[in-house]
């Protein structure tokens, strides 16, 4: 009787039904939308106290003088890189090929852990110089900008590292291909994120 009536649950409502909102948008994309959206405020704040105190550097240099330009111009580059990887698991899983979508997940963490080491490394490097974040205002807005994408970057790495692992125990195919996308949701906005930090950050003077 059980059988017959999931047999009957799929024909009425088939395999990949998921509960949607008005928007015609799944509850679980709505979430990561909204939390996406508080988040851009949070950032927005973050960005606006950088560039109050940038100006305000009472004594020392300011972080801007110490930036390595081209060494943070690769980083960056190799973050944006992984929003194409992702796309790319994105497009493997929709064409039901788990195992390419697999491969490039993990690339996708790999290229987030090498811009994590990238940005551990200035951060070392800036302490060295005697520059930490309790140095001034402008070095403890710098950190905190920074170091706050950076954590993203991070739970980023573990939730892809998490599909992938959810998706060889079979918890994740083809049938729930969007739990891969909202991950790319948030990891292409940690991306644009990233952009807008280091055009404010190390570009604009």
């Amino acid at each position: 009787m059980s059988d017959l009536a999931a047999a009957l649950k799929e024909e009425l409502v088939g395999p990949d039904h998921e509960h949607v909102t008005t928007t015609g948008i799944s509850n679980e994309k709505l979430a990561m939308w909204t939390f996406l959206g508080s988040e851009c405020l949070l950032f927005g704040g973050l960005i606006s106290t950088f560039l109050l105190y940038k100006v305000r550097a009472a004594d020392g240099k300011t972080p801007h003088e110490l930036y390595d330009i081209l060494f943070t111009s690769i980083s960056s580059f190799v973050l944006l890189m992984s929003s194409l990887t992702m796309v790319l698991a994105v497009s493997a899983i929709q064409r039901k090929d788990l195992r390419a979508m697999r491969g490039w997940l993990l690339t996708t963490a790999l290229l987030g852990v090498v811009f994590i080491s990238g940005q551990v490394y200035e951060f070392t490097e800036f302490v060295n110089e005697g520059y930490g974040f309790t140095h001034s205002p402008a070095w403890s807005a710098f950190f905190a900008l920074t170091g706050f994408h950076g954590v993203h970057v991070t739970i980023g790495i573990v939730m892809l590292l998490s599909t992938v692992a959810l998706s060889m125990r079979g918890h994740i195919t083809h049938k729930n291909a969007e739990a891969v996308e909202i991950v790319g949701l948030y990891w292409h906005f940690v991306d644009v994120v990233w952009v807008v930090i280091f055009s404010v950050v190390y570009l604009i003077k």
